[in-house]
């Protein structure tokens, strides 16, 4: 339980289950439960209130945060009276960072044992024998001018990106993309909206950086835009168009229009992720929303996290020219950008081809896997439990759970039994009555996804989402 609640599975200040309750549907005895209980008390994960049961305590153990498995780095913990401020204690209380970032069914994670690290490493060795030294100092240009030119000329046909090489600031990753947008472009108490559901990741940086927050619904047609003058004008809005996370729908053509004409008229800036957008399986890709009239107010970001591998720590922002000089200044002022050896032999890897070959292979692969877990959804779950956007995209699928049943506990259970699936109401900034669970396919083959899937509908049916019968009859 105590890996639960580190991964976020039962989120902070919420009230854990009753222990008679959580005894009959884990078949132990309530001694055992109580125990537990009174141990993750004693270390200061819960707190017991009177006349309202356990509750998950609102700031977790600092150690939790950064070793959670790992019982030989136990240190004592910080001191009650250290002086962590409001904002860090802010960013403690709210940190939802998975301790798990592999296996069945880890939602995003690309299978990283694919990649040609064999290719990699050679253009590397061949580049590091006598490196240039403007790649051995600090970066004050945005990144790599190689890398740069060649996400230019990538982005412009795969994604219909309009951009010069000078409008591509190289980051080391998604969040710290927002949080230079955000810092920059933003006043603390300026508004911001974000989708609902969404990336809890994006939420966090917003609120530590003194942003409000609007949820904005999200259906079949993407984000909805509660326009004015019924609502504030947002400073930014954060958006997923090609594949909403973690719904899978795509912003369609008349929502587009709406943020784009709200943008232009109330100077926002719309801050468009491109999230698994090289993953579709199906049909022509969505081009972005960056690309889709010229001069767009319009921050694009991306990653290689999902393409090549999450460790590698590159990602990219392409932003207006009037943006691009006070972006890189800040940007080099903040974070002292490095890695410019590895920006380099990523220039050479993808303008030699290998970049999108390696996509086209894993999109083949990931399409089988994807294919064979929702056959899997169907066969042994039903069609009321397939995801209700049928997108063939991404790198992971959201089956649908009846209203009122407990997404979280369901989760907790699984990953107990050594399943990791993500429940879908903790994406959610509001509470909601939709329930689901998030399956990551990418990095599990067919015989890992088949033997963790039949744990998963064992935990199902344990909490009587999946009937017994029904369970026997898909069998036959």
């Amino acid at each position: 339980m105590q890996a639960a609640i580190v991964e976020g599975i039962f989120p902070r200040a919420t009230r854990l289950p009753a222990t008679r309750d959580l005894a009959r549907e884990l078949s132990v005895s309530r001694n055992t439960v109580l125990n537990v209980y009174d141990n993750l008390m004693s270390q200061g994960y819960v707190t017991a209130r009177t006349g309202s049961g356990t509750w998950v305590a609102e700031t977790l153990p600092e150690r939790c945060l950064n070793s959670p498995r790992n019982d030989a780095l136990s240190l004592p913990l910080v001191a009650k009276s250290a002086a962590i401020s409001k904002r860090g204690s802010s960013l403690l209380g709210h940190a939802n960072a998975s301790p798990y970032q592999w296996g069945a069914f880890v939602p995003g994670a690309p299978d990283v044992t694919q990649f040609p690290h064999k290719l990699f490493s050679q253009i590397q060795a061949r580049l590091n024998k006598e490196p240039d030294i403007d790649r051995l100092i600090y970066s004050s240009n945005g990144g790599c001018t190689y890398l740069r030119q060649a996400l230019a000329e990538y982005l412009s046909v795969s994604r219909s990106v309009r951009a010069d090489a000078d409008q591509i600031i190289i980051t080391e990753g998604i969040h710290q993309a927002v949080d230079l947008v955000t810092r920059v472009l933003c006043d603390p108490g300026d508004l911001a909206w974000i989708e609902e559901p969404g990336y809890w990741g994006t939420r966090n940086l917003l609120r530590i950086n003194g942003l409000k927050i609007q949820a904005m619904s999200v259906d079949e047609q993407g984000i909805i835009p509660d326009l004015p003058p019924r609502t504030p004008v947002p400073k930014m809005v954060f958006i997923t168009p090609s594949h909403q996370y973690p719904l899978g729908v795509h912003l369609s053509l008349e929502r587009r229009k709406q943020l784009l004409d709200l943008a232009r008229k109330h100077k926002t800036w719309l801050v468009e992720d491109d999230y698994d957008s090289e993953f579709r399986f199906a049909g022509q890709p969505f081009p972005s929303l960056q690309g889709f009239e010229p001069d767009a107010p319009v921050i694009y970001m991306g990653t290689f996290s999902k393409t090549l591998y999450p460790a590698l720590r590159l990602g990219y922002l392409v932003v207006p020219k009037a943006l691009a000089q006070p972006l890189r200044v800040a940007a080099a002022e903040l974070y002292r950008g490095g890695h410019l050896l590895v920006q380099r032999a990523l220039a050479e890897f993808i303008l030699k081809g290998h970049y999108v070959a390696h996509i086209r292979r894993m999109r083949k692969l990931y399409s089988q896997r994807r294919r064979f877990l929702a056959n899997l959804i169907e066969r042994y779950l039903g069609k009321d439990f397939m995801p209700q956007v049928n997108h063939e995209a991404g790198l992971h699928l959201v089956i649908n759970l009846p209203t009122g049943c407990d997404d979280v506990a369901v989760a907790a259970l699984a990953l107990q039994r050594g399943v990791k699936v993500r429940p879908l109401s903790q994406y959610y900034m509001h509470l909601q009555e939709r329930r689901g669970l998030l399956l990551g396919y990418a990095c599990v083959d067919e015989r890992q996804c088949q033997d963790a899937f039949g744990v998963l509908r064992a935990c199902l049916i344990q909490f009587g989402i999946v009937g017994r019968a029904e369970s026997l009859k898909s069998e036959g």
